[in-house]
């Protein structure tokens, strides 16, 4: 991302945008083993194993699945976290005169926003997850799925494949025209809230 360019901004003034609030899903949002066994069951094959081996199977597959959703609730809510942030620094920049006429004004979720995600990958803020994917799972879920509605495929290939997919369709909406903000030129800070 930094071979692209950068966006000019008048002066040599340091702006400071709103921290990021990141957002952690609670325990209530983690399934119960129980309500995974069926999808669990349905991946395993016709075997004539012994049933305490199947029965260590379906519980190895369960717990599995289990972890694949908390990641991606997890995925989600740094997405829905970096949203929210940019749409707290659209109103930093609509209040300051420097920066006022930077973005464009297409519908929102701006296509032209990437540079904030871009500007995030710059300063080095990771979640232990790729930003890119975490802001498409955000994209193609406007809240967090429930478990009932990721089949396990979803969860164990697909999710990143999608997420991935989301965000660069997104990105790319904007013509070549997309141009980085300076990181120099920017300050901010990331702040965990626990829920």
């Amino acid at each position: 991302m930094t071979g692209g360019r950068y966006i000019s901004i008048p002066g040599t003034k340091t702006h400071e945008l709103p921290p990021l609030l990141v957002q952690h899903s609670g325990a209530e949002s983690v399934p119960e083993l129980d309500s995974v066994m069926p999808e669990a069951e349905e991946m395993l094959p016709a075997t004539d194993a012994a049933e305490s081996l199947l029965e260590r199977r379906r519980f190895d597959l369960a717990l599995q699945l289990t972890e694949q959703y908390r990641a991606l609730r997890s995925q989600w809510q740094w997405g829905d976290s970096v949203l929210e942030w940019i749409r707290q620094c659209e109103i930093t920049f609509e209040s300051e005169a420097a920066l006022r006429n930077l973005l464009h004004p297409d519908v929102w979720p701006h296509a032209s926003r990437a540079s904030f995600v871009a500007l995030l990958e710059e300063k080095r803020i990771a979640r232990g997850v790729a930003l890119e994917c975490a802001v498409g799972l955000r994209l193609t879920f406007r809240q967090p799925p429930p478990i009932d509605c990721c089949s396990n495929q979803f969860l164990l290939y697909l999710n990143s494949i999608v997420a991935a997919s989301a965000y660069q369709t997104w990105a790319h909406l904007i013509p070549d025209t997309l141009s980085l903000l300076p990181p120099d030129r920017f300050h901010f800070e990331v702040v965990d809230l626990d829920n």
